[in-house]
């Protein structure tokens, strides 16, 4: 299952809300059942209030009806009244809310009908008004008393109901907060530790790749969240960067050996050609006849060639004015011996004056001469070109070094990578960590190359 950081991160406070939110919704499940039983109380109270004050103004009408039938005389203001008073009964009845037992039986039913039985504009003798009465007082008396019963009944329940709601509410807060702060600390604890034992592990290995031990750090077989992704990213960085460092070491190696090859050739064969050089000199002195004094010459200008040639191959292996004089002048003593000669383009050097006191290593600067020679040999091959320039110049942290020509331009299947030259060039701009591309130029054709080199 795969689970990201931030679902790791937002584990714990997303278990800590849910319980909250269950605490919440069972808090509102007791505050409603708590309600519930407060309007059955209110309605058993209302309908107690409403039975005592039917029974009352039945109570009244009776007296009332019955005076009216003994003694036949009923004034007007009398029958108003009679009239008001079996409204407010009618009025009283209506206010009696069922519950309980009066929700499944049909004792309200049944007084209704007795009420609309003894309304005082129906003619009734007295004896049927007087049971009708009787029974409908005797139907009040029954509710009332039923009514009495569950009210106290209800009253007891209700305290122990509260009582123990409660009670059953503060153990079920303190429980699910209780609960809900051990599984935050849980899972806090547990992802975090999970997540920062990671990250250090992270670290540690970036740190030690940084610090030059470029051992293969371990990748995690699945991908699970984006630790695991950054430690594929870190893995396969450091195959790179060994890849690249073994690339600069055998650029390196190589360099070395160039060197030693061109210490050995200056210090014994040049040494033994100039050698056999003075001898014919001297020997060119003794000559007993003029066609061997020219034989001698003929030698020495073949033998002033061949070291002259020998002396070319020896600064070609390892330029002796790079070790010396430092990159820029070797760029530049490269151009006057070798792209000054009639038939070549005309070409203009600039040398940044602040580049010679940057702390390049040998290996970046023979580096750079080589590619700089090569991007050089590329316009003379290639280019076509009448004028091409050659720029070593430090913009804010970044040694940047260019080569751009007017001439014919690049083909594009050779700067895709088909080219063996451009080849070489990316990859001893790759180990030194340096960055080329190939670009249109600013004359109105020809090619820019350029190199990008960081310095900090």
């Amino acid at each position: 299952m795969r689970i990201t950081v931030k679902q790791q991160v937002l584990m714990a406070p997303a278990t800590v809300l849910l319980l909250l939110i269950l605490l919440l919704g069972f808090m509102q499940y007791t505050y409603w059942n708590l309600s519930k039983i407060r309007q059955q109380s209110k309605a058993i109270g209302t309908t107690f209030v409403a039975l005592a004050e039917a029974d009352m103004v039945a109570r009244r009408l009776q007296v009332i009806i019955r005076t009216f039938q003994y003694t036949g005389i009923a004034s007007p203001e009398d029958m108003a009244l009679v009239a008001d008073l079996y409204d407010r009964l009618l009025a009283a009845i209506d206010r009696i809310e069922p519950f309980g037992p009066l929700k499944t039986s049909n004792d309200l039913e049944k007084l209704r009908s007795l009420a609309d039985k003894i309304n005082p504009s129906d003619c009734q003798d007295p004896e049927q008004t007087a049971e009708l009465f009787a029974r409908f007082r005797a139907r009040l008396s029954n509710l009332s008393n039923t009514t009495q019963i569950h009210r106290n009944k209800l009253r007891h329940l209700h305290t122990q109901d509260i009582n123990l709601l409660i009670a059953r509410t503060v153990q079920v807060t303190i429980v699910v907060i209780g609960l809900a702060i051990l599984l935050g600390l849980f899972l806090a604890t547990y992802f975090s530790r999970r997540i920062l034992g990671r990250i250090q592990q992270l670290s540690d290995n970036a740190g030690r790749i940084a610090a030059g031990d470029l051992e293969l750090p371990p990748a995690p077989e699945q991908i699970r969240d984006e630790l695991d992704t950054l430690a594929v990213s870190i893995n396969r960085m450091t195959t790179r960067l060994i890849q690249v460092v073994g690339t600069e070491k055998l650029l390196e190696g190589a360099e070395e050996e160039r060197r030693r090859i061109a210490m050995d050739l200056h210090d014994q064969t040049l040494s033994d050609l100039s050698t056999v050089l003075r001898g014919l000199q001297t020997l060119g002195t003794k000559a007993p006849d003029q066609e061997t004094s020219h034989s001698i010459t003929t030698l020495e200008q073949d033998l002033s060639r061949a070291i002259t040639n020998l002396r070319d191959i020896m600064e070609n292996l390892h330029p002796q004015t790079l070790d010396i004089l430092g990159l820029g002048a070797a760029i530049e003593a490269h151009l006057d011996r070798h792209c000054c000669t009639d038939g070549l383009p005309e070409y203009h050097l600039y040398i940044d004056p602040r580049v010679s006191a940057l702390n390049l290593n040998r290996v970046q600067q023979l580096t750079l001469y080589r590619i700089v020679i090569e991007a050089i040999q590329n316009v003379l091959k290639h280019a076509e070109a009448t004028r091409y320039e050659v720029n070593l110049e430090l913009r804010e942290q970044l040694l940047v070094m260019s080569v751009e020509d007017n001439g014919k331009g690049i083909d594009q299947g050779v700067y895709d990578g088909n080219g063996r030259g451009l080849n070489n060039i990316r990859e001893r701009a790759r180990a030194i960590g340096a960055k080329v591309e190939w670009n249109g130029s600013r004359f109105s054709s020809g090619t820019r190359f350029e190199l990008t080199l960081p310095t900090s």
